[in-house]
């Protein structure tokens, strides 16, 4: 009986650390500032399905001439992409269309981007996509503006 209780406990102890270390994890990405909840789909095809599969929830920082995507679900310190200003090129906005409405959150718009040769989408609010439009477009000078 004491070794159930034990074991139990022990499990009880691991989640409630794994969770602290989640919460805390987001707490030091966002300590920075400049962040937004993104959602991210790579390396799609040209006509993507819109059945919802392959978001992957995260949060975006803002690094200078740089966004750094952090998985939501995972205990790296690393993002687990970094993009470029420079090597994005944004495409024309749109909604969630069908499965994509449910696995994204409820206020999210998708901007298609290109980076490098690789199509992408970020699923982000309608307010986070003018910080970044605005972003986009506020390259240094002598830089080119990234939106087609």
């Amino acid at each position: 009986m004491f070794l159930a209780l034990l074991v139990c406990g022990i499990v009880v102890a691991l989640v409630v650390i794994g969770l602290f270390v989640f919460g805390l994890r987001r707490r030091l990405i966002q300590r920075a500032g400049g962040t937004f909840d993104c959602s991210l789909r790579w390396d799609l095809p040209d006509e993507p399905d819109p059945n919802g599969k392959g978001w992957v929830y995260g949060v975006a920082r803002y690094s200078g001439d740089e966004i750094a995507w952090f998985r939501v679900f995972s205990y790296s310190p690393r993002p687990r992409r970094i993009l470029e200003r420079s090597s994005i090129v944004a495409l024309e906005r749109r909604m969630p269309e069908g499965e994509e409405e449910l696995a994204l959150l409820s206020d999210s718009v998708i901007q298609p981007c290109m980076y490098e040769g690789v199509r992408l989408e970020l699923a982000m609010s309608e307010d986070a996509r003018t910080g970044f439009m605005a972003w986009l477009e506020a390259a240094p000078p002598g830089q080119r503006v990234n939106v087609a």
